[in-house]
């Protein structure tokens, strides 16, 4: 895999990049709402193959059709991944755009866990495709990992009328069954990993007795300081 790419990167921000934590959930936190670090939906889930784990970190919600919205070059986004139960990230997938391309680190254990994170530009750069812009998705595979970025429909099913009806107590029966979604036709900025379970560094036992092996995972939007 070529790593041209990664000159853009260091001439930009050096090559140990630090951001800091924003906060965010699907266009409703004040801090973030219609910012581009806003995250609308983080999505884990098994691959084609058992073998594999998707991750889909979505950002910039209520997108309208033909929107020209993109990735902010200044906004890291970060997928942790805890598979002790600790609930700290014991590896991370980090993933920044550069003139139309985004690039992806990792997974691999940070140098420093919580809230402020660095990219080792040097030795993590793991894979690249270049951003979505169309209804045609591309991507790519390099390394196992299999790699998408772009403009999608959001998949979140919300019927956020009804909702702000019944919170506001203005629908006594609750919600409908089907309810309406809202979010129909609005488009988000994706973000989607396809990992190989032999490189998110095992599971634990699930707290509740189940015996099922589990990891926890969690997504984060940060800022250049």
């Amino acid at each position: 895999m070529k790593k041209t790419g990664l000159l853009i990167l260091g001439s930009c921000m050096a090559l140990s990049l630090t951001f800091g934590l924003v906060a965010a959930d699907h266009v409703d936190a004040p801090d973030v709402a219609t910012t581009t670090t806003d995250i609308t939906d983080f999505y884990a889930f098994e691959g084609a193959t058992q073998d594999n784990t998707v991750f889909v970190a979505n950002v910039q919600g209520l997108l309208p059709p033909g929107s020209t919205a993109q990735f902010d070059e200044n906004v890291l986004v970060e997928i942790n991944i805890d598979n002790n139960g600790d609930l700290v990230e014991d590896l991370i997938i980090q993933a920044i755009p550069r003139d139309g391309v985004m690039y992806f680190f990792g997974p691999y254990s940070p140098s420093a866990t919580g809230l402020n994170s660095t990219i080792d530009a040097d030795t993590q750069l793991t894979g690249q495709v270049d951003i979505s812009t169309g209804a045609t998705a591309t991507t790519e595979t390099a390394n196992g990992i299999s790699y998408f970025a772009g403009l999608r429909e959001d998949p979140f099913f919300f019927d956020f009328n009804q909702f702000n009806a019944v919170v506001g107590g203005m629908a006594p029966n609750g919600f409908n069954n089907p309810g309406n979604d809202d979010f129909d036709g609005t488009n988000i900025l994706s973000i989607v990993v396809e990992v190989p379970n032999t490189l998110l560094g095992g599971t634990f036992t699930h707290p509740a007795g189940t015996g099922v092996e589990v990891f926890n995972a969690w997504v984060e939007a940060k800022r250049k300081q």
